[in-house]
């Protein structure tokens, strides 16, 4: 058996392995977000981000709290919703 220059083994001609060749899950149907911006959620702060934000989540999806503590319960607007993540600010 010969995996010479001209037997295509491991050059991946042709072949794909795990799915239809897309990059990434879900890229055709962006999925509803739990957040929207102008909107106020009320948020526990369970981390804080490499940026020194708070981390808090709504239904599993990622805020970003600015001026956020780590075991705050806050009140949150949210400002901005890129579509792995939402910013908010502090409501006072």
């Amino acid at each position: 058996m010969s995996y010479g220059r001209d037997s295509g083994y491991g050059r991946g001609r042709g072949r794909s392995y795990g799915g239809s060749g897309e990059r990434g899950f879900n890229r055709g149907s962006p999925s509803p977000k739990p957040v929207e911006v102008g909107k106020e959620y009320e948020v526990d702060i369970t981390e804080i981000s490499r940026q020194g934000d708070g981390i808090a989540k709504v239904q599993g999806f990622v805020v970003f709290v600015k001026n956020g503590q780590v075991k705050q319960n806050v009140r949150v607007k949210v400002e901005q919703v890129p579509d792995r993540f939402a910013t908010a600010t502090l409501v006072e």
